[in-house]
């Protein structure tokens, strides 16, 4: 009797919260040889040490490959100690800042403890790409860089685009799908996972692979998950990302500020809740749906009463408007005063509040900005704030601070 679970099964859990399967029909073809001879696949899984901090985005790939482990194949996470000293080029439109070795190496230290609370690491081969492209001399490096032309390059949407824009392409970025790939060649990868923006180095893969007579890698792709504004992709840089090494009223707070729209993709892709359940909980009110799907993550990388605990603090500081018990304190120079006094709009714009004075003005005149422990209503752009230290500001019930004056 095989030690994997029916290949039709196998097939239902991959698929869910996937986007692309390239090519499909190879998939189920390895599935059922593995099936029948009961070898594991070896599922590819990749990331950069490129910052110390793994963000929900991150666990989308980490948690197929969890699935994968959970149904008996053997997974191989790379840790791309030199691939991060290129760079992942993937959905940019300018050239990322090269880290230095020690940078990398730094950043390194914690990502498996990071990767840990995701995929089983005791079950895991975990390798650094340098094993090998620290190995390779210029005469090898010139050999690999043959397999690929530069107009196949140029067929990246992110080359592309940069191209047409005339915008720098340096060539150690070229690298990168190229080192991506022949990690997939050194691990004998049967399946990769990422998202759908590594299409290329996953292509280009199976075409290495060929030419070195090894079987080809099947991609199994899934959506980019996108960040606190619904829209752009979750993303350190962009610092509209959930940490999962973040404090779990953190998280919590974060969770409850996502659009009600992308609820059914953090459902899908970031919990094991069947999608008929998912779908009921949807039906629901946005709040309680909200209050789930955070429970239910932190309760991964926290525990149960973490999590209960942030919720009942998050309903009771936010929702139900007691005071915070953590409020920021933001510094205020004292030569920004006239006669003690502040303009309404430039005290929420030095304190950050609001981004510019036009979203200061929109966010008063629709009576959101608030200040002192009694939330008076800001009346109007102009109006001029008595600013002294421990100064309540708020916008809205999530974004609040509290004002320290200094002698800047």
């Amino acid at each position: 009797m095989s030690q994997f679970p029916p290949v039709e099964e196998q097939l239902a859990v991959i698929r869910r919260g996937v986007e692309k399967i390239v090519p499909e029909e190879e998939l189920a073809k390895k599935l059922e040889a593995s099936y029948k001879s009961g070898k594991p696949l070896r599922i590819k899984y990749g990331i950069d040490p490129t910052g110390i901090d793994l963000h929900l985005g991150h666990t989308v790939p980490m948690r197929k490959m969890r699935q994968f482990q959970e149904m008996g194949h053997q997974a191989v996470i790379i840790i791309g100690n030199y691939t991060a000293l290129v760079g992942d080029p993937s959905g940019r439109d300018e050239t990322r800042a090269r880290l230095t070795s020690e940078q990398v190496e730094k950043n390194a230290v914690d990502y498996l403890n990071q990767v840990g609370k995701v995929i089983d690491l005791s079950q895991a081969e975990v390798v650094r790409n340098g094993d090998w492209f620290s190995k390779m001399d210029f005469a090898e490096m010139l050999t690999l860089c043959s397999k690929v032309t530069i107009a196949q390059l140029l067929t990246r949407d992110d080359f592309s685009n940069r191209f047409k824009a005339e915008s720098p392409i340096y060539l150690h970025e070229c690298l990168y799908p190229l080192m991506q790939a022949w990690d997939s060649v050194e691990i004998k990868a049967d399946v990769e996972l990422g998202g759908t923006e590594q299409l290329y180095s996953f292509m280009l893969a199976r075409d290495l692979q060929r030419d070195q007579k090894l079987s080809e890698q099947v991609s199994v792709m899934s959506p980019i998950l996108v960040g606190l504004d619904g829209e752009r992709r979750m993303g350190k840089s962009l610092g509209n990302y959930i940490g999962i090494s973040e404090p779990a009223y953190e998280m919590m707070k974060k969770f409850m500020q996502l659009p009600d729209g992308v609820m059914k993709m953090f459902y899908e892709l970031l919990t094991e809740i069947p999608l008929e359940e998912i779908d009921e909980i949807l039906k629901g009110h946005p709040k309680e749906a909200k209050v789930k799907l955070a429970k239910t993550i932190i309760s991964e990388y926290h525990d149960s009463s973490a999590a209960d605990e942030a919720a009942t603090r998050w309903d009771r500081e936010i929702s139900g408007g007691e005071m915070p018990s953590d409020i920021p304190v933001v510094e205020v120079a004292t030569s920004e005063l006239d006669g003690g006094k502040l303009p309404a709009a430039r005290l929420l714009t030095l304190t950050k509040l609001c981004s510019s004075s036009s979203e200061a003005r929109r966010t008063i005149q629709q009576g959101g900005a608030k200040y002192g422990e009694d939330k008076v209503k800001i009346e109007s752009h102009d109006q001029l704030i008595d600013v002294t230290s421990g100064l309540l500001l708020w916008v809205g019930k999530k974004r609040f601070c509290q004002v320290e004056l200094s002698n800047k």
